[in-house]
């Protein structure tokens, strides 16, 4: 007698699409080894352990956004040291070569003096006399612009001492920033470590594609709620719209994924 087997297909897993949300999921919630109400159930520890570990970030306030501000504010001021240093660098660079060219030209200047001891006519004499001219006036410029670049190396100068004592108040503002950040830091960091390794258990036990839906659905939520419980004995916990008695049957029993019609977030019983 013949004997037949039959080969159970492998369903094919498609990809996870980054707008998927947990209407997309209904269908295929329950179609993984943990049961839905224990998958439920995770799912509410889960976001049990985000909201606690929100609200200890939300005890450092605007510290974090305050110290990166004035870390901010520090490194554009030494930027603009830098700036001013390159700058005075240039000056000093342009002063030696305008003191190079003083030099020749004292050589030119000398040469042509020399040239007016041996004049044989006037023609020749203006002629020199222009040149010495010249020279005296490129000389002039070349004086000029040293000085125009000593006086500005100075106002960079102060400009750079002026910069630096405000960058002595803000570091002194970090600093104090930094040490309350610290303190809070240090007072709640036991409980976030705890927190974060129960949110760690949590996600291991929720497949990729209803994690991806929790995670973007808390994203899009002004409450980062993505699973609420009944509020008020009839009311979703995420929008405070009505929930249907039917629903609530469902909910009750934690045997079917409801999701609220309103808001789409996951609606549980928190028994």
């Amino acid at each position: 007698m013949a004997t037949s087997t039959k080969t159970k297909k492998k369903a094919v897993e498609t990809p996870i699409d980054e707008r998927e949300t947990f209407v997309s999921l209904q269908k295929t919630f329950a179609d993984t080894e943990t049961s839905v109400h224990d998958k439920l159930k995770i799912l509410y520890q889960l976001q049990a352990a985000d909201n606690a570990i929100e609200k200890l970030v939300q005890l450092r306030g605007e510290l974090p956004g305050e110290v990166a501000a004035l870390e901010n504010e520090i490194a554009g001021f030494q930027g603009k040291i830098a700036h001013l240093k390159e700058v005075i660098e240039e000056y000093h660079n342009s002063i030696e070569a305008n003191k190079h060219q003083i030099v020749e030209l004292d050589g030119e200047i000398d040469k042509y003096q020399k040239q007016l001891e041996n004049i044989s006519n006037s023609r020749e004499y203006d002629s020199i006399n222009k040149e010495l001219e010249n020279l005296g006036l490129l000389r002039q410029i070349a004086e000029k612009n040293i000085n125009e670049a000593r006086y500005a190396i100075e106002d960079r100068k102060r400009d750079i001492e002026a910069i630096t004592d405000r960058i002595t108040i803000r570091e002194e503002d970090l600093k104090a920033k930094q040490e309350e950040l610290a303190t809070i830091v240090e007072s709640t960091a036991k409980e976030e470590t705890e927190l974060s390794h129960q949110r760690e258990a949590c996600a291991a036990q929720i497949d990729a594609r209803t994690m991806s839906a929790y995670e973007r659905i808390r994203a899009s939520k002004h409450n980062h709620l993505a699973v609420v419980a009944v509020k008020n004995g009839d009311s979703c916990g995420g929008c405070l719209n009505s929930i249907t008695p039917q629903r609530l049957i469902d909910i009750a029993s934690g045997k079917r994924l409801v999701i609220c019609e309103h808001c789409g977030r996951i609606i549980v019983n928190p028994e």
